[in-house]
């Protein structure tokens, strides 16, 4: 049997935006939660004793999920997805994989500041910047040369990922001088100005494509009112985040939960549960209007108390960030590797015991702040634990997938 060359082996590797993006994206699916699994065993006396790591780790988490996770899988759907929402050409290697050097440049050196110093973290944000300045040109490229009319999905998706660009810069600041509000900005624009609209928006676009598709059905709606009460609600929580009135936040969630949740019921979450590949999405989909509840009733109680009663903790951020995101995560990114792959988009076992236990990680995090404190680290260890053995199958599984001819 003949053996390819290396080249022949980076050829096909760098041959399409999502096999390079979702490689770097599956190892931090890893990478990230090792980390915070390490961090948090030595924290409450596990093993060893707690590190003394350059920044506080509650930042570095941030910055890992948010910048350095996500943006890899999303960069590596929308430089594939663009060209084709708008008619446009494919967008070429050369301008997709310097982005993902740069990009896996920041990642690595990221984790090597952790054990060695505050200015190394401080140049993977650079390469980190750079990485995703590339992406985005090559995004803007495809929107500016295409007469497609309708481009208020891309428009929107695209002002999200330079709000998250920007988000990036506060955080280098932050490492800069160490004032805690360009880190609160970088953590909390991050989640409602960055990552939420730009899952709305992917969300709101392809669940009913799929859905239509999967049951051939073309009436399945897809309301706008909903998408731009889901963005304006995301856009006012962290406004009314780094404003500190988080007793108002219920004015923005509850807007926005109901919108989630009319989507559900319209695009028929119950009818596609027989589906595994459409269920993923369904089901990861109900988890915004659930965490938005969480954020509601959180809210409220905040304003009857008068500021005295802060319930469950972060209980509402991990509903929207395991179960929504993270969900949502691999639904999209399973059909897409298995598509452009050449094989059928179902689910298999392993896929779907993978999808089951991201349900359980959700529902062990989302319950470390709801129940007693006695409970909480046993809960949060459980959750990162469930997370990692739903993510190595997965790596596993589809990795090898990014490295094989169609």
């Amino acid at each position: 049997m003949q053996t390819m060359s290396i080249s022949e082996h980076w050829r096909i590797f760098t041959s399409a935006p999502h096999r390079v993006m979702f490689f770097g994206g599956a190892l931090q699916t890893l990478a990230a939660m090792l980390w915070w699994s390490v961090e948090m065993a030595t924290r409450y006396g596990i093993v060893g004793h707690p590190v003394d790591w350059p920044v506080i780790p509650v930042a570095a988490h941030g910055y890992l999920m948010i910048y350095v996770l996500f943006p890899f899988f999303m960069f590596g759907f929308l430089m594939t997805t663009f060209p084709r929402w708008m008619g446009g050409r494919e967008i070429p290697a050369r301008r997709y994989v310097p982005a993902f050097v740069l990009l896996m440049l920041g990642a690595a050196g990221f984790y090597a500041g952790l054990f060695t110093g505050r200015y190394v973290l401080l140049i993977a944000t650079f390469f980190t910047l750079a990485g995703w300045g590339v992406a985005l040109s090559a995004l803007l490229r495809v929107l500016l040369d295409t007469a497609n009319p309708d481009k208020r999905h891309p428009q929107a998706i695209f002002v999200a990922l330079g709000i998250g660009w920007c988000c990036v810069a506060t955080y280098a600041i932050w490492l800069l001088n160490d004032n805690p509000a360009w880190l609160r900005v970088a953590l909390q624009g991050g989640i409602w100005l960055f990552l939420l609209p730009v899952f709305a928006s992917v969300a709101h676009r392809m669940i009913p494509f799929f859905t239509s598709t999967a049951l051939q059905d073309p009436l399945v709606p897809r309301p706008f009112w909903a998408w731009w009460v889901m963005l304006a609600g995301s856009v006012a929580h962290g406004v009314l985040q780094l404003a500190e009135a988080a007793a108002w936040l219920w004015l923005c969630d509850a807007p926005l939960a109901i919108a989630a949740l009319y989507l559900t019921y319209v695009w028929g979450i119950r009818r596609n549960l027989h589906n595994p590949m459409l269920a993923v999405l369904h089901i990861g989909f109900a988890w915004l209007g659930i965490a938005m509840l969480l954020f509601t009733a959180q809210s409220l109680a905040l304003l009857t108390s008068h500021g005295e009663t802060h319930i469950w903790g972060l209980a509402p951020l991990h509903a929207l960030t395991i179960g929504y995101f993270a969900t949502l995560l691999i639904g999209m990114s399973t059909r897409v590797t298995l598509g452009h792959s050449g094989r059928p988009i179902q689910a298999d076992a392993a896929t779907k015991l993978m999808f089951a236990g991201m349900q359980l990680a959700a529902v062990l995090r989302v319950s470390a702040d709801m129940l007693p404190v006695q409970a909480m680290t046993g809960l949060y260890l459980a959750a990162a634990a469930v997370w990692l053995l739903c993510f190595a199958p997965w790596v596993l599984r589809y990795l090898p997938f990014c490295l094989r001819a169609r």
